[in-house]
């Protein structure tokens, strides 16, 4: 039973900035998110993104949580913090960037931030080895089975 709480805690902490956080921020503050995403993107497609933004951190999430697809449902949320990282995070394009002294320190860290937790979800992707990006390869929508008992007969305490 314990482990099954840490399983779905660790769980947790991985999705927490998206499920109740991000996605709220964005159903609340969707002008906000659109003039945001404007600065970036063309006007057209500002609003279209930060609606299939919002789905994939809702649906990825609970696949995450549930443990359904759970492999294929962070490597797209991988995708999605490296993608936002390069999109909105762009330390490099600020004029007075330095790591020393610079107002615009968050930035940079924001995008190492996106990029750690990209991390994290590759390696519930993949798994700590690497046979499991073979196996991601093969079957990319199998679930890594986060809450099934262990095996007793192998050995498992």
């Amino acid at each position: 039973m314990l482990t099954l709480a840490v399983t779905f805690l660790v769980r947790v902490l991985l999705v927490a900035l998206f499920l109740p956080f991000s996605a709220l921020d964005k159903v609340l503050n969707f002008d906000a998110a659109e003039a945001q995403a404007a600065q970036a993107l063309p006007g057209w497609l500002a609003p279209l993104l930060i609606g299939c933004g919002l789905g994939i951190e809702i649906v990825m999430s609970l696949a995450i949580l549930t443990g359904y697809f759970d492999r294929i449902a962070a490597f797209i949320l991988a995708i999605y913090c490296i993608v936002t990282a390069l999109l909105w995070k762009q330390f490099w394009r600020t004029p007075d960037f330095r790591l020393r002294g610079s107002g615009d320190r968050a930035l940079f860290w924001d995008f190492l931030k996106n990029v750690a937790l990209a991390g994290g979800f590759l390696l519930l992707t993949f798994g700590t080895d690497a046979s499991g990006v073979r196996r991601f390869i093969d079957h990319p929508l199998q679930s890594s089975n986060p809450y099934a008992r262990p095996d007793r007969s192998q050995g498992a305490p």
